[in-house]
C-alpha cells in the first residue's frame, strides 16, 4: 500500500526541519519577487548588477532562483535598493506584512 504525502510547503518533502522549511519558502517569495521586478523594468543582468551590487555570476544564480545561495537578509537588501520595503505587524489574531515602496536609491 502507498501512503500519499501532503505537505503546506514544497520545501518541507526537501529538508527535516519544519523552521527551514519555512526559511527557504520566504526567501524563495522573496527571490520571485525581485526577479519579477527586475523583468518587468526590462533590466539586462548587467543593469541588475549595478543596481544590487554584486557581480553577473550572482545576478545569474539570483534569476535561476538558487535559493540555498543567499539570506533573506541579503534578499531584503536587494529588495531595499529596488525601493521595496516589507512591514510585517500583527493586528488582532492575524500577521499581516505591508509592501511599501519608494523611489530606489
Amino acid at each position: 500500500m502507498s501512503e500519499t504525502l501532503i505537505y503546506d510547503n514544497v520545501f518541507e518533502s526537501l529538508v527535516d526541519d519544519v523552521d527551514e522549511a519555512a526559511d527557504l519558502s520566504f526567501r524563495a517569495d522573496l527571490i520571485s519577487a525581485l526577479v519579477e521586478c527586475c523583468r518587468e523594468r526590462g533590466w539586462s543582468q548587467a543593469e541588475i548588477g549595478a543596481v544590487l551590487g554584486i557581480p553577473q555570476p550572482r545576478v545569474s544564480e539570483l534569476m535561476r532562483g538558487k535559493v540555498h545561495l543567499f539570506s533573506a537578509d541579503r534578499l531584503i537588501g536587494f529588495l531595499s535598493r529596488l525601493g521595496v520595503r516589507l512591514r510585517p505587524s500583527f493586528s488582532g489574531s492575524q500577521f499581516l506584512c505591508v509592501v511599501e515602496t519608494y523611489p530606489a536609491a
